[in-house]
């Protein structure tokens, strides 16, 4: 007779198991939610946190980064989450937008801008609305792609997801300004959130799109978070993912891309927040004239951890795509980048290219990258690189012969360094401000003890 082998659980891992029986029931959905959060949570079960020898998880080894599991937050009563968002730190004050408010992963209608929204042609549910109708779309709201089957992290979400915002841009609306979803985490005990978005861009529709993540310093916030994206054929989108959480916060971050003919999505990740983030990306192009952009610009000192992981699929031919990534790591710190290009058979004339560059400001700051690309097609303009180094020793003796002190050259060098990426915004207020993003890091990072 042979013995079924053991699974050996971690004390994080023990927890999700305890805190999913525990609060299954007061998840919003009925029946066909529930099966579809009892399967992603199945597999939870059977393979347990990603770690080392999970290839797509080789330089983030989520089961020895994450030591403990938090519990779920509640949601905050309404003055509180006001009052955290007035006095957390916006790192896009000044900028006119319209606004969707999340609060420990909660929306919250009297702080967001829904009414003005529906004016302008866009409509906004709350995850949570949707997944109580438990129908049809509640299911397909959580459900994963097949792309994305095999991430954990992605079940996780499925499994707890509690709220989060359903947006719909009309088709053929042009935005008068920035559409903001603001996630704020508040200060207190250490939670998780578990959160799912989901934004459809009608045909031949135009915004700006703007996801930022904020939060206090010290807690132990645990954060994973889904956002669905649909640009419809003609769509013109611009999308910028602002991270600047707590140091103590873990975040995992996903983004499902899905892309009709002709769409044009340009997508900035800023990271320089949370001690332990990975940002992902799961991308079908849209084949004939389709335009993808994918930029990075990420700042990480201490001894954070910041992930970069990418899966572009070019199914149909005719789409052009660009990756550009820019890292900046200083100190202990551990940046990875992993990007995979797939074109398919069918996907003949496909131009797709990927860099990966970082700048290592330390002896002791690492990263690792890891490009790929898989081409079944054979008519195809494709490539890839990565490079890592320190700041030029020739760029910096041109602008110190010149009189420039040493710490304001590097400061101008890791400026420009990363405003490559920055520049594929192209509403000038924002990119100021993201570049505002990048000085008071450089000015943290100048002020901090040698």
């Amino acid at each position: 007779m042979t013995a079924e082998p053991r699974t050996i659980r971690t004390e994080a891992e023990q927890a999700l198991v305890q805190q999913f029986e525990d609060v299954l029931p007061d998840l919003p959905g009925g029946e066909r939610v529930g099966s579809v959060r009892a399967a992603a949570f199945d597999k939870f079960r059977r393979l347990g946190l990603p770690h080392r020898r999970v290839e797509e998880w080789k330089y983030t080894d989520l089961r020895a980064l994450m030591k403990r599991a938090a519990l779920p937050a509640r949601r905050p009563v309404e003055g509180a989450a006001e009052q955290t968002v007035r006095e957390t730190a916006d790192p896009l004050a000044g900028i006119n937008r319209y606004r969707l408010v999340l609060v420990d992963g909660h929306y919250f209608d009297a702080l967001s801008d829904r009414t003005a929204l529906l004016s302008a042609g866009v409509d906004v549910a709350s995850t949570r609305e949707t997944l109580a109708a438990d129908g049809e779309p509640a299911s397909q709201l959580v459900a994963t792609p097949e792309m994305a089957a095999g991430d954990i992290a992605l079940a996780l979400n499925a499994a707890f997801a509690t709220d989060g915002v359903s947006v719909h841009i009309r088709q053929g609306v042009t935005l008068d300004k920035p559409l903001e979803i603001q996630h704020v985490l508040t200060s207190g005990e250490p939670r998780s959130a578990s959160i799912r978005n989901r934004v459809v861009i009608g045909a031949g529709a135009s915004a700006q799109i703007i996801e930022t993540y904020r939060g206090p310093a010290g807690i132990a916030y645990q954060v994973n978070t889904v956002t669905e994206v649909i640009a419809g054929r003609d769509a013109t989108v611009g999308w910028v993912r602002l991270q600047v959480e707590g140091d103590a916060t873990q975040h995992l971050g996903a983004t499902l891309l899905t892309m009709a003919p002709a769409a044009r999505v340009d997508h900035l990740t800023v990271t320089a927040g949370a001690a332990v983030s990975r940002a992902e990306m799961y991308v079908t192009t849209g084949g004939e004239h389709a335009h993808l952009g994918i930029y990075a610009a990420g700042m990480i000192g201490g001894r954070q951890h910041a992930d970069m992981t990418l899966l572009i699929d070019h199914a149909l031919g005719g789409a052009y795509t660009r990756v550009v990534a820019k890292n900046a790591v200083d100190d202990d710190a551990h940046g990875v980048f992993q990007g995979k290009i797939i074109v398919e058979p069918d996907a003949q004339k496909t131009d797709a290219k990927m860099m990966a560059k970082s700048l290592l400001l330390s002896p002791t700051a690492e990263f690792d990258s890891k490009p790929e690309l898989e081409i079944y097609a054979d008519d195809v303009q494709c490539g890839h690189g990565a490079t890592s180094g320190r700041i030029d020793d020739t760029q910096l003796f041109y602008l110190m012969a010149r009189g420039v002190p040493r710490a304001v050259a590097e400061r101008l060098l890791i400026e420009a360094f990363l405003d490559e990426a920055i520049d594929a915004v192209s509403d000038e207020r924002l990119a100021t401000a993201l570049r505002a993003v990048v000085t008071a890091w450089l000015e943290k990072r100048g002020n901090a003890p040698a």
